[in-house]
């Protein structure tokens, strides 16, 4: 016999969510979003009203994906090649592990109470959200116009 499957509601999500300890508040100057916050990490949600904006099971959608706080703003994953740092409106932080770890943590935690999937790449380890080489810059312009890449320049007379 088939069990019936109960989907969480928008007000049963953000009840779930404090329930498990996340702090759950207004977004600062922004109506019908919400911030929710846990282990220095945050997201901000919102009632998922359209059908695109929504898997049939979900009553929520994104507005910011997990991130780090910076300077009190969730801040995005912006992945350089070399190191990866977190990106705010007015600072730019290189990422810890300690970092990646929490928002992987608070990540999984959040959306298993939503009710979204976790897939597979995300749950090795934090994703980017911006990924920025530097062998790559410059690849989407016509050959002409690209840069020269450093291998190919002449040597440097000392």
């Amino acid at each position: 016999m088939r069990t019936k499957v109960h989907f969480l509601s928008f007000d049963e999500v953000l009840s779930a969510l404090r329930t498990l300890e996340f702090d759950v508040q207004q977004a600062p100057g922004v109506a019908n979003q919400i911030l929710v916050r846990k282990y220095g990490a945050g997201a901000i949600l919102a009632h998922a009203t359209r059908a695109e904006d929504k898997l049939p099971h979900t009553a929520v959608t994104w507005v910011e994906r997990p991130g780090y706080l910076v300077g009190g703003e969730v801040a995005t994953l912006l992945d350089r090649g070399f190191q990866k740092f977190w990106k705010s409106s007015r600072l730019e932080v290189p990422a810890t592990a300690e970092s990646l770890q929490a928002v992987h943590r608070f990540a999984e935690e959040l959306r298993k109470v939503v009710g979204e999937p976790s897939l597979y790449n995300e749950s090795l380890g934090t994703t980017s959200d911006s990924y920025l080489y530097d062998r790559v810059k410059g690849r989407e312009l016509p050959l002409a116009q690209r840069p020269t890449p450093a291998w190919e320049l002449p040597p440097k007379n000392s």
